[in-house]
Parts: structure tokens; sequence; C-alpha cells
């Protein structure tokens, strides 16, 4: 495991290329609460008692601008730069997807100029690959179609002016290294305007992980900078009915709505069972994800956890969305269900063989560095299995914003590892 546990934290030693045109849009300026006076590594951003911050949604400068779509990504160009190292580039719309693949099987794939993590295919003990990723292709602004799902970053920086940035829809490829043997990795860089804060993401495939490394720097000269961040992986599953969340057992947990980004799969039908709650709790639930990411804690009552969580073995077969609090390092997804028409098709000579790779049921585990809180949802196991809704997403979050000095630098990361081998 030591080997991509490691953050990937050292910039790389040539410069930042200019960004391509395709990653010059979507960047997000929008209302947030002043950064206060304290000297404090970790700080709210808001307090209760203050009005609802409005949170623009990710989205082009222009109605004129969603209409047509941002600049196609030049293919021909990052194939030309990066070519080798396991890695091939083909276009998919007006986007990039970055296709890296190992020699033990193992292929992972990543969209451009979104960052979006599309595809994960581990190589399983069976000798096949596995995707382990949900993801759902819908209308988006002007009736194109976008990719949601997967592996997403929603990353904000809000400084002192009550300017958010982020890079979302806004990554260039900075780098490619490795090569099909031991791992490949792929950087990317994104600047906010007047290179106030710079972001860098690192996507690394290992035979046995898929590690997704997050650097920002503020690179302001006098003012802080606050950082929040959260990273969500919609995990394939067979239904929710068979798929259990372990090692959560003593976590404190909060009930929040489904986080809602230009990535998330939601179905239409969710709703949160917040009418029985109290209005603090209620409070968490109406704002979701955007509570989480704009520090919409105060400390004191209103922000106890709603529980703590009693079960180790935690069956996702409810509707659920919660951010846990005290939660292990490391933790694990398990799927206890194979397709059951693999098994129907089998013989009855050959049905005891189908037990025994039942017994090797499908697991994804999560790790965590630079987060201190875990998001978890479930739509619930009322929709067809290996549906659209058929997944689960967990991902590394922050309840409280990082706030950076001049010059200081924020690292998170997380690795999705594969069990199965």
């Amino acid at each position: 495991m030591a080997a991509y546990c490691s953050p990937a934290a050292t910039a790389a030693p040539h410069a930042t290329p200019t960004p391509l045109p395709s990653s010059r849009k979507h960047i997000t300026m929008c209302l947030s609460p002043k950064l206060g006076s304290s000297g404090s590594q970790r700080a709210r951003l808001a307090s209760s008692s203050s009005a609802p911050h409005q949170v623009r949604a990710l989205a082009s400068e222009t109605a004129a601008e969603e209409a047509v779509g941002p600049a196609p990504v030049n293919v021909e160009y990052l194939a030309a730069e990066f070519a080798g190292h396991g890695v091939a580039f083909e276009p998919v719309g007006a986007s990039c997807a970055v296709k890296m693949a190992l020699r033990n099987g193992s292929m992972a794939h990543l969209l451009l100029p979104s960052g979006l993590v599309t595809s994960y295919k581990p190589a399983m003990w069976h000798g096949t690959v596995t995707e382990v990723l949900h993801t759902k292709v819908a209308e988006g602004p002007g009736g194109r179609a976008v990719i949601r799902g997967g592996v997403s970053v929603d990353l904000r920086c809000a400084g002192a002016d009550d300017a958010v940035w982020s890079p979302s829809g806004a990554w260039s490829l900075r780098d490619v290294r490795g090569n099909p043997s031991t791992k490949i990795e792929i950087e990317l860089v994104s600047s906010a305007p007047g290179n106030a804060a710079t972001a860098r993401c690192v996507v690394t495939l290992h035979p046995e992980a898929l590690a997704t490394e997050l650097t920002v720097t503020n690179a302001a000269a006098a003012s802080s900078m606050a950082v929040s961040c959260g990273v969500s992986n919609h995990l394939r599953v067979s239904t929710p009915d068979a798929t259990y969340a372990l090692g959560l057992q003593g976590s404190e947990y909060r009930s929040v709505e489904p986080a809602l980004s230009e990535f998330s799969i939601v179905p239409p039908d969710y709703r949160a069972a917040a009418a029985g709650q109290q209005p603090a709790r209620r409070r968490w639930a109406d704002r979701g994800f955007d509570m989480i990411l704009s520090g919409g804690g105060s400390g004191g009552a209103d922000d106890q956890p709603d529980g703590e969580e009693d079960d180790d073995y935690k069956h996702m077969t409810d509707a659920m969305c919660r951010v846990y609090s005290h939660a292990p390092r490391e933790f694990t997804i398990l799927d206890r269900v194979r397709k059951l028409g693999e098994l129907e098709r089998c013989s009855v000579i050959y049905r005891f063989i189908w037990v025994e790779l039942q017994g090797r049921r499908n697991s994804v585990r999560l790790h965590r560095k630079g987060f201190e809180e875990l998001y978890v949802f479930s739509p619930g196991s009322q929709y067809q299995w290996y549906g659209n809704y058929a997944y689960v997403v967990v991902g590394p979050v922050m309840l409280e914003p990082v706030v950076l000095g001049p010059g200081d630098t924020w690292q998170g990361s997380q690795y999705l590892r594969n069990p199965n081998l």
C-alpha cells in the first residue's frame, strides 16, 4: 500500500504551459462569506445566524456559450505532445478522453477539460477486469450530451474579497509520466484569474489502485484564502440492497441532501426524510453539499451530529445521505451479488463453481488523506438492478474549510484500492 499512499505534492520541474483554448471557460465566481481574522488553519466561512449565501452552479459565462458549448480540445496536439507511457487520446464530442492501460489489465479513462474520471477497470482475481465506476449520459446545457457520475472533484477557493474560484471544467494537461509496467500519472493544472491561486490534480493508475492527489497553493501576495473540497466516487453496484459499508461503526453522522454538481447523478424522485427533523437538522438537509463546501456550520448546538453509526456492516438498502465525522481513514464498500443472468446460464453441473465465485465478492476500499469527513449516499433499492440508479456514492469532504496564508499549500488525496486481486 505504501507504493500509492504517498501524496504527490512536489511540482514538476518544468513550467506550466498556457491552458488549452478549451479549458479557459467555466470559472465560477459566486457569493461567499468573508474570511475571518483568525490565524487558525481550519476556520468556518459562515455562521448559522447569517442568511444563506447564494452559490451559483458551475456554468458557462453566458447563455450563448451554454448553447454552443466549450471549444473542442486539440486532441491531435495532445497525442503528439504526450504520446507513449501507455496513454491514448481520443475525441469525445468537444472533450478529449485520456485512456490509460497497464500490462496487468487495469484501465482508466479521464475527460479533458473537465477532469472527470469516467472509467476504472481494475484487474480482478479471476483474470478479467471489472468496471468499478458508474456513469450516465444525460442532457446538458444547449441539449448537449454530458457524462455524469464517475470520480469528480468539487474544489472551491474563497478569497477575502468574497470571490470564489473553482477549477471545475478548466483543467489543462501538464504532463504524462510513468509506463504500462508500473504506473501511469496524469497531471492536470488550473489557475485562478490573476494567478491568485493554483490547483494541481494528479490521477495515477496503479496495478492495484486509482489515486487522485490534489494540491492547492495560495499565490496571493498579501491575502488569505479558504479552501473547501469534496471528491465524489459513483461506484457501480448490482443494487444498494446488496451493498454494505464496512468500518463506519462509532462514526458520528449528519443527514444532508445529496451532493449537487454538474457531474452528480441523483434520482429525480429522491427526497430526504427531513420532515420530522428539528430545525437545525433540516438546515443541513435543505442545503446539502453546498452547506458543506461553504462551511455552513458554526459549532454549538446547531452543529451537533444527528447520531452515531452503530453498525460496522452498514446495509445501504434504504435511501440515505450522510456526512460522517471521526470516520476511519480507510473503509470498504462491498457488493455481495453478482449478475444473476450469469448464474442462470450455467448448467447444473457447474453451479458449485459459481458458489465459489460468489464467495469472492466485489469490493472497493477507499483511503483518504487531508480530509476529515466522509460523504456517503445511497439512492435506495427501489430501482432496477444494474440500471441507471444501481450505484452508491462515497468520498472525502470537508465540514470546515482550510485557511491558507500567502504562499501556503494544502494537500489532499484519495485512493480507490482494488482488494479483489
